[in-house]
């Protein structure tokens, strides 16, 4: 597609480019790659209030992504898990905004394993309706905008976009490969992949999970364990342009525990919703092209 493409969202106040998207990523792609290429003593780890690691290379990307979006759109909110969090009261009227997460994978990046990504969604009230994922050590970055498909340009200086699409597949068939993450498996995920017959399995890190389904080289990314908003709104418009649905099952606490049955709510087939009053995400499962987001029976 032209990269000057604008979204068709008619009530959106300015041009949503898709090569500002791209080139937003990328500069804070490159803010965190000059942390990670210097010698692991000199990086500077501090731990949150929730026990959660950052880093310098989380504030320099989110310095970086911040500085951009305001400078282009000035009137559109920014909530990003490294900026002072708004009270919901100012939040639930917001008609855009968007929803940063600076470095995805922070525990990854400290390992230094490469499986971490800059996460940029803009959600139109509860719904992500654009989103670029970049993967630094790579210099891959996917996006997608509603109705216009999902792209990734492979090369960090390249501009060429090629079309993605999630893999079709039958949650009863044999061989479903299974994402999941390397830091958070749960009895609930486990007994989750229990259900399929012989399932292919990878473990990644950050949201190149869900990017991994919409490229079709997975097929179903069970996350019943906890995240927040910031971590899945821009992956979640990728997939869901390539063909995926990122579905709920069942409420959950911060530290992970079901507060729902995750069986019952994922029957229910309703998409993860944005800029709620808690940015806790609930359980979820995300699917390529799937005809029934049914359990396989036991």
């Amino acid at each position: 597609p032209d990269v000057t493409m604008v979204c068709a969202m008619e009530d959106f106040p300015y041009d949503l480019e898709p090569q500002f998207l791209v080139d937003t990523a990328r500069e804070a792609g490159y803010a965190i790659l000059e942390v990670y290429d210097k010698p692991i003593e000199e990086w500077e780890v501090l731990t949150k209030s929730d026990s959660s690691p950052v880093t310098e290379a989380d504030l320099k990307a989110n310095k970086v992504i911040c500085d951009r979006l305001l400078e282009k759109m000035p009137s559109i909110p920014i909530v990003s898990e490294e900026n002072h969090q708004v009270d919901y009261a100012v939040r639930k009227g917001y008609q855009y905004c968007w929803c940063v997460d600076p470095l995805d994978g922070t525990k990854e990046f400290i390992k230094r394993n490469g499986q971490f990504t800059v996460n940029i969604a803009l959600l139109m009230g509860s719904k992500p309706v654009a989103g670029v994922v970049h993967i630094p050590s790579k210099g891959e970055t996917f996006w997608a905008i509603k109705g216009r498909g999902a792209f990734a340009r492979r090369k960090v200086d390249s501009d060429e976009d090629e079309r993605i699409e999630c893999s079709s597949f039958e949650v009863h068939q044999k061989g479903v490969t299974m994402v999941a993450s390397n830091s958070h498996r749960s009895r609930e995920t486990d007994e989750f992949i229990g259900r399929f017959k012989d399932p292919g399995f990878i473990q990644m890190g950050s949201s190149i999970k869900f990017l991994m389904i919409a490229e079709g080289k997975a097929d179903i990314y069970p996350r019943l364990a906890p995240t927040c908003e910031w971590d899945t709104a821009a992956s979640h418009i990728i997939l869901k342009e390539a063909g995926g649905a990122v579905i709920k099952a069942g409420l959950c606490s911060s530290k992970g525990e079901p507060l729902e049955d995750w069986k019952e709510a994922l029957a229910k087939k309703e998409e993860v919703e944005y800029n709620k009053e808690a940015s806790l995400n609930p359980f979820f499962v995300a699917y390529g092209k799937c005809n029934n987001f049914v359990l396989p029976s036991l």
